[in-house]
């Protein structure tokens, strides 16, 4: 029988501003508040996310009408986060220079997540960026 106080994976689909960030930072927390041990991923997912869906409104070479979908999802104990656009373009991580205030969200997304990449969409339209994330297991939430 399936536990039914694990949620499922989640997806919401999103307008392509970056006034949506929050948004989807928003969902993801709520996502969270019902596991058991979202807290364990609170952080590194909000910011991870943030980074992802704001690159896919600023870099995707998309029509302006279309929409970002995010998805989240607890996979064993790796939280999966995915970031669909209709753009072409597959992103990759760069070094900036230390005045440049943009460029550092592939080189954070690299760093913190256990495992991410970019996969075509089903369907050849856009593609995906994912991440899994670890839990994290600090003084204050063990």
């Amino acid at each position: 029988m399936p536990d039914s106080r694990r949620p499922r994976a989640f997806a919401a689909r999103l307008d392509s501003c970056v006034e949506s960030t929050p948004l989807a930072r928003h969902l993801l927390r709520a996502y969270l508040a019902a596991l058991p041990s979202g807290d364990h991923y609170r952080d590194i997912a909000e910011l991870l996310l943030g980074e992802l869906f704001a690159n896919a409104v600023q870099h995707s070479a998309a029509p302006d009408d279309r929409l970002v979908e995010v998805r989240f999802a607890l996979v064993g104990n790796r939280l999966r986060l995915e970031v669909h656009d209709a753009g072409a373009g597959r992103p990759s991580v760069r070094s900036a220079a230390p005045d440049e205030e943009h460029g550092r969200g592939l080189f954070l997304v690299n760093e913190l997540a256990e495992r991410w990449g970019c996969c075509p969409r089903a369907g050849g339209i856009g593609k995906f960026v994912w991440a899994l994330i670890a839990p994290s297991f600090s003084p204050a939430l063990v």
